[in-house]
This record gives C-alpha cells, sequence and structure tokens, in this order.
C-alpha cells in the first residue's frame, strides 16, 4: 500500500507547486513595475460596506447553484437535499485552491457521502454546469462586445503581442503533432480494444464513462426547464452583482457603468480559468490590464487604471477567497455528520 500512495503524493504535491508556481508567476507580472504602497493608499479609501454587499451574491450564487444541481440530478432518480448540495459544492471549492479543477471531483466524492448519488454521474451533471456556465459566459461576452468594444480592442492591445510568423509557423507545426499523437492512440486502441476488455480497469473506465455521458444528458430529460433556465441565470446575475458592487468600493472606479461591469466580469472570469491555485496572480493582472483598457478607453491615464485594476482585484478577490474558505472549512464538520454509511 505505501509503494502506491507514495506516487500519488509525490504527484499531488507537484501538482501544488506547479499551480502556486504559476500563480506567483503571474502575480509576479501584475505587481511589475507597480509601487504597493500607492496600491495599498487604495484599502484605505475604500468603502467596505459594497464589498460586504457583493459577497452576499456571492455565496447566493452557491445556493442558486445547488437547487439547479438537483433539477440535474432528479430526472437520474436522485432527490437530493439543498443544503447537502450547497455543503458539497463549497467543500469542492475549497479543494480547488489546492489543486486546480480538483474540486469538481472532490464535489461528487463528498455527494456520494451523504446521498450515496455515484460519483461518475454526479461529475457527469457536473461537466454539464460548465457547459452551461460557458454559454452564460458567452452571454455576457455577447453584451460586451456591444457595448464595451473599445475597451475589448485596449485589452487586446495591452494583454497580447503580435505573433511574428515563424511562432506562427511553430505554432501549427505543435497542432500537428498534437493530431498525429492523438490519431496514433485512437489506432493504438481500436487494435487493442478486444484484449483491454479482459482486464477489470477497463470495464470500470468504460462504465465510468457510461456514467459521465448519463449525467450529461440528464439536462434533456429535464421536468423542470423553465426553472433550471431562470437558475442558471440567477447564478450568473449574482457573480455579475458580486463583481460590479465592488467597484463602488474604490472612488476611481464608483462610476463605472452597468456596461463597464460586463467587461470586468468576463475579464475576471478569463483570468479564474488559468490553472492557478484560486486564480490567484492571473486574475489579479486580467483585472489590471482589465481596467487598465476601460480608462484607456474613456480617455484617462492608462498607469492610474492598472494601480486601480490591482486594488479592485486585490479587495474583490480576497472576497472571493475568503467566502470560500470560510464556507469550505464550515463543510467539511458538516458533510462529516450527514455522511451515510
Amino acid at each position: 500500500m505505501e509503494e502506491i500512495k507514495k506516487p500519488n503524493s509525490f504527484k499531488t504535491f507537484l501538482t501544488i507547486a506547479v499551480s502556486l508556481g504559476i500563480a506567483m508567476f503571474f502575480m509576479w507580472l501584475a505587481l511589475k513595475g507597480m509601487e504597493f504602497k500607492k496600491i495599498a493608499g487604495y484599502f484605505a479609501k475604500a468603502n467596505y460596506f459594497w464589498v460586504f454587499a457583493g459577497s452576499i451574491f456571492g455565496i447566493l450564487a452557491y445556493w442558486f447553484r445547488a437547487i439547479r444541481w438537483n433539477l440535474l440530478l432528479e430526472p437520474m432518480g436522485y432527490k437530493i437535499s439543498n443544503s447537502n448540495a450547497f455543503w458539497t459544492i463549497s467543500f469542492g471549492y475549497l479543494m480547488n485552491l489546492t489543486i486546480p479543477r480538483s474540486g469538481e471531483l472532490a464535489r461528487s466524492t463528498a455527494l456520494f457521502g451523504v446521498e450515496k448519488v455515484p460519483v461518475e454521474k454526479s461529475f457527469g451533471t457536473i461537466i454539464l454546469e460548465r457547459v452551461v456556465d460557458l454559454i452564460c459566459m458567452g452571454g455576457f461576452l455577447g453584451l460586451t462586445l456591444i457595448f464595451k468594444y473599445k475597451a475589448i480592442l485596449a485589452f487586446y492591445q495591452y494583454v497580447t503581442e503580435e505573433k511574428s510568423k515563424t511562432a506562427e509557423s511553430t505554432s501549427n507545426s505543435k497542432w500537428f503533432i498534437l493530431l498525429g499523437i492523438a490519431a496514433v492512440l485512437l489506432i493504438v486502441f481500436f487494435a487493442l480494444r478486444k484484449k483491454m476488455e479482459q482486464f477489470p480497469i477497463y470495464q470500470k473506465a468504460v462504465n465510468f464513462g457510461k456514467g459521465i455521458f448519463y449525467g450529461l444528458t440528464s439536462i434533456f430529460k429535464l421536468k423542470q426547464k423553465g426553472k433550471f433556465i431562470l437558475l442558471s441565470l440567477a447564478i450568473w446575475i449574482c457573480y455579475y452583482l458580486a463583481a460590479y458592487l465592488v467597484c463602488f468600493a474604490l472612488p476611481e472606479t464608483s462610476n463605472f457603468t452597468i456596461a463597464d461591469g460586463f467587461f470586468i466580469i468576463v475579464v475576471g472570469t478569463l483570468g479564474m480559468m488559468v490553472p492557478a491555485s484560486g486564480g490567484i496572480g492571473a486574475f489579479h493582472l486580467a483585472l489590471k490590464f482589465g481596467i487598465m483598457a476601460l480608462f484607456l478607453s474613456m480617455g484617462k491615464n492608462p498607469e492610474e487604471g492598472g494601480e486601480v485594476g490591482l486594488s479592485y482585484a486585490f479587495i474583490s478577490h480576497t472576497m472571493q477567497l475568503v467566502i470560500m474558505i470560510v464556507l469550505g472549512i464550515i463543510s467539511i464538520p458538516i458533510l462529516a455528520k450527514n455522511r451515510k454509511s
């Protein structure tokens, strides 16, 4: 048993180390050329009432997500407690702070402990959730394209650099190599399929895949489609308000419009998608450039926008971290108490 655990422990340690390394790298990029004393000055004059108001909507998003998850599990014959769903979601987000994207599996495992829903089926619904969230995110991106087109162009100019023809051809060759490897793996898989079927692990993998597929198709069997759509909108409206209300905490961003809020949530979400622990560093860099771009599109000093963007990022991200950590820690004894034998 020890020989099996050691490689897993090393792999976990390595994954966390890489994730933290990515976070530190992006944080270094975000703080590069910035005077931290100036940024700290923004914290001193911030109105934290708006941060508290934003945190309420951040927590509400958890609750709406819990109810929506119940709707996805219902067609498969599982009626779970909204409370258990809420705390397993909280536990999953806490796990994401250690290893990025590990929270999805941790959430499914925790739900099995309290509701006995097979991991592969609940995991399939979580993948489905991510697809729905991507569609909602696309909606905000569409609104941003309509109302903040100039800011997007400015953001693009600050975040990206023009690629040389050499780099472009190198990038294309990488894609060809990856496609070639994928094709070879598929050929090998089909050639050895009959032999693989003899191994128990193969059958387990197939059953797990079937469970995920079953979870993914649950959306077509929803009994309350209208409620599902409303809950999905409610989740993202809460995300939007949690991000936008924090703008009122700083005098420099208190005049931001609703359309500016669309831009901020899109930029912030893109930052959180980077595989860094809790989006640390990547979120800060994205908001630094994002608010810099907003200032630029308004005819203001973009350097000041960078300072304000970092200040906003620290306040907003800290709010999100506090919610994740507090709810995550509370979830552990609650889930342990509700665990079924």
